[in-house]
């Protein structure tokens, strides 16, 4: 009688056993602690920040997973659905509600504070130079602090100057040579030589706040002179008043201190604004008129992509699937290359490859197309360069879907007559489509938002010819993100959301309708 085999575990099970019993309390522990210290972080910096609400729902939340966590054989589905359902929230449910409640606002470049911080960036900012000056060496102290000791040209008072304010001294403790430079009192070394050349940087940067609001500043190395805030905020009117005209700026009501001849100060803050930047598309001509533009180009990229794509990938697969077709495996091998390839190295690749100057496409060809610097050859570079990488997915799909044609319903065709051309029209293409017929779809959509393929070839451009953001071939989001971060004015983000909530809404409606439409093949089966 033979001795049993004994049991050996697998590699994966001994790792596996490792995450159960106490080693996997301590490693539950483990993470869970580091869960806590990052989020104990994150709570500390909502609280700073003033945002009570985000902070205590971030404290109900913590401790909502702890107690799932902690708590012994019970609450075991939601142990496995809780890490799913946090990443949801976090990187899809955030970022949508976040788009959404930034296309109400008044978000922009010069737009991006609180009104508090507005107001005391604008009251900073705006400074008036005051009527002294004074006679300055800088000198430290015996902790070693940096000080200005300080003669008042006009009055011969003296001062110490400090960064928590100023303080006057008396004036027999000062004196100035015969070279009109400052001594200081008895204590204070004056810098001198190279070492205060080096300090260059932070002299000029060193101020003394004074009691009125203003402060004391350097010029150069032997001078200053006090400035006073150009603006003072009155908060019974919400206004700023210009210190030197008295000229009051008040809220506009759209993030904006504006005067009543319609100037406005450069800093403002966020504001809602309600649907203004969604009328603002359709009503301001200067949106308008780019956002159609590249609709109608982001329609016609898309669906010439998708369409050429599927026709050359069907022909392949039609011409590789021939059972005498020799080197199949090679040649489907070579057609999939440009699939593995990165898409963004092919990209780059193919921008230097389609350059004016040193391309090596335009030194093979008989004539010089300007594939990156005419609007239409533009164009056409990037539905080819576009055909060239979505090819071998379609070949994969279309000789996949091919396999599940029954073979016994092409042969029926032919015994009754039909040619070649005859069977693929009325039986291949047919109940190809009710397979392939979702994935078009999906490809448009995901080309209807091909960032890369545009952006890293093209730039969106070249430029047109009424200089608005959105080049001649910039598609519908590349103009978002140009709107967003290099729009000529600055920065736009609430107009960008808004944009992006508008290609949410064409994207789902045309899925909607072409998914709606594909119903129709399924009656074919």
């Amino acid at each position: 009688m033979t001795q049993a085999a004994q049991y050996r575990p697998s590699l994966l099970a001994r790792v596996i056993s490792l995450f159960s019993g106490v080693g996997g309390l301590l490693v539950k522990l483990l993470l869970l602690c580091v869960l806590n210290g990052i989020t104990g972080w994150a709570i500390i910096v909502l609280f700073t920040q003033d945002r009570i609400a985000w902070a205590l729902g971030t404290i109900a939340v913590l401790g909502l997973i702890d107690f799932i966590y902690l708590v012994p054989n019970r609450f075991l589905p939601a142990k496995f659905i809780i890490p799913g359902s946090v990443l949801l929230i976090a990187y899809l449910i955030v970022p949508i509600f976040f788009t959404i409640n930034t296309a109400f606002q008044e978000y922009s470049t010069g737009h991006v504070l609180t009104k508090a911080e507005a107001i005391d960036t604008n009251i900073e900012q705006n400074v008036v130079q005051g009527d002294r000056f004074f006679q300055m060496t800088p000198a430290r102290d015996a902790s070693g602090e940096l000080v200005l000791v300080l003669v008042d040209d006009t009055s011969g008072q003296t001062y110490l100057g400090r960064q928590s304010g100023l303080e006057e001294i008396d004036s027999t403790t000062v004196s100035v040579d015969d070279f009109g430079d400052v001594l200081p009192p008895a204590g204070f070394t004056a810098l001198v030589g190279d070492e205060l050349f080096a300090i260059d940087a932070e002299l000029a940067a060193f101020e003394v706040p004074l009691d009125n609001g203003g402060v004391i500043r350097t010029e150069g190395l032997s001078g200053a002179y006090d400035s006073v805030p150009g603006f003072e905020y009155d908060a019974s009117s919400d206004s700023l008043i210009a210190a030197d005209s008295g000229v009051a700026y008040r809220d506009n009501g759209r993030g904006s201190f504006t005067s009543a001849d319609g100037e406005e100060l450069v800093v403002g803050w966020r504001e809602y604004i309600g649907f203004e930047n969604f009328t603002s598309v359709i009503t301001n001509p200067l949106v308008r008129q780019p956002f159609l533009r590249a609709f109608v180009w982001t329609i016609g990229f898309a669906g010439s992509t998708v369409l050429l794509s599927f026709a050359i990938g069907l022909f392949l697969a039609k011409v590789i699937d021939k059972p005498n077709f020799r080197g199949k495996k090679l040649y489907r091998s070579m057609l999939v290359i440009p699939y593995a390839i990165p898409g963004f190295l092919s990209l780059l690749v193919f921008k230097g490859l389609l350059n004016d100057d040193y391309g090596l496409i335009n030194k093979l060809l008989p004539f010089d197309p300007p594939w990156l610097f005419d609007p239409w050859w533009a164009r056409l570079s990037v539905i080819l360069v576009s055909v060239w990488l979505t090819t071998p997915y379609f070949l994969l799909v279309c000789m996949g879907a091919l396999q599940s044609i029954p073979a016994e319903l092409v042969e029926a065709a032919r015994v009754d007559g039909a040619g070649r051309w005859q069977v693929f029209r009325k039986v291949t293409l047919p109940l190809l489509l009710v397979v392939v017929t979702p994935l078009l779809i999906a490809s448009f959509a995901y080309n209807f938002n091909n960032f890369n393929n545009v952006y890293l070839l093209t730039g969106g451009g070249p430029s047109t010819d009424d200089q608005a953001v959105a080049g001649a071939t910039d598609i519908l989001i590349s103009y978002t993100y140009k709107l967003a971060f290099e729009s000529g004015k600055g920065q736009d983000y609430g107009l960008a959301s808004a944009i992006s909530v508008y290609i949410f809404f064409i994207v789902a409606a045309m899925s909607a309708s072409g998914f709606l439409r594909s119903k129709a093949l399924e009656n074919m089966k």
